[in-house]
């Protein structure tokens, strides 16, 4: 089902939900770029376990109003929004990749929204203490991020043509624009049904403009809470064949958010955790709503 919801400040979330429609509520904080679609097996897999998903256009994407200058903090704000307008009183939910962090400021700024919450291949904080940011990472996201953090101009104008040549990918072509960031066992699964829906899924969330990719830029920034501030049960999912967000990433989470449990895999890489993952974060969530 499809809904649009105005936020306190005026502007409009676009908003999808699947699964058991009269379920336990899950919501879903996609990576990036990326857009509100569910991937089907996600459905399949929450409709036999009792749960209803939700997920949404992050500002910027697809039909999402922009929201400039945003932090990763102010998707509390937002989810709240989304939360009031579906009468939803206690939900838990996961994030992947990009989706990580904005899963953990839930986590620590609505207890009294999140039972529990999943951080899958999540970003760790720029500046966190003791982790060397770009070990392991692939080449492409490294100069990326790093460019951001010194000519936003010039940052800006590359996610623009990069954004022209996504719209463009198919995908068969898709492991070519992320050529850099693949490990052998992201490339086997980047295939079939999951290669489709993520090149549909970057479609939607980059058609009209590349504001939602631009604004996620915001994990790379001072990210507006504290994971010290976090008392609900938090699951962290990372593996070790991972170069778009690397182990060392996961690592370093597990050991800074109070009470986490860690699932460091040594034989998953990023895309294989949507890819096989699911079902039992899914039941990891369920046990604890």
């Amino acid at each position: 089902m499809e809904q649009a919801i105005r936020t306190p400040d005026g502007r409009m979330l676009a908003v999808t939900t699947g699964g058991d429609p009269a379920g336990r509520p899950v919501l879903i904080h996609m990576g990036t770029p990326n857009s509100r679609w569910l991937y089907p097996p996600h459905e399949r897999d929450a409709a036999e376990q009792g749960l209803r998903l939700i997920c949404y256009d992050r500002p910027g994407y697809g039909g999402s109003s922009p929201h400039p200058g945003r932090t990763v903090a102010d998707c509390a704000g937002d989810v709240r929004a989304i939360c009031a307008a579906l009468g939803i009183s206690r939900l838990a939910m996961w994030g992947i990749s990009g989706g990580g962090p904005h899963v953990l400021a839930c986590a620590a700024l609505l207890p009294d929204l999140v039972a529990a919450a999943a951080s899958l291949a999540g970003v760790a904080p720029y500046d966190a203490e003791g982790l060397d940011y770009f070990a392991g990472m692939g080449q492409s996201n490294v100069d990326d991020i790093k460019l951001f953090r010194t000519d936003e101009t010039a940052s800006r104008a590359k996610l623009e043509t990069e954004r022209e040549d996504m719209l463009a990918a198919t995908p068969d072509g898709l492991a070519k624009e992320m050529a850099t960031l693949l490990t052998p066992t992201d490339a086997a699964a980047l295939t079939g049904e999951l290669a489709g829906f993520i090149t549909s899924a970057m479609h939607d969330g980059l058609a009209l403009s590349v504001e939602g990719w631009w604004e996620d830029n915001c994990m790379h920034l001072p990210w507006g809470f504290e994971l010290s501030g976090i008392s609900v049960p938090v699951l962290v999912m990372q593996g070790r064949e991972d170069m778009f967000v690397p182990f060392g990433h996961g690592e370093w989470l597990a050991g800074h958010i109070p009470g986490a449990e860690a699932r460091l895999l040594d034989h998953d890489g990023h895309l294989t955790l949507m890819q096989n993952r699911i079902p039992e974060v899914h039941a990891w969530l369920a046990s604890r709503l």
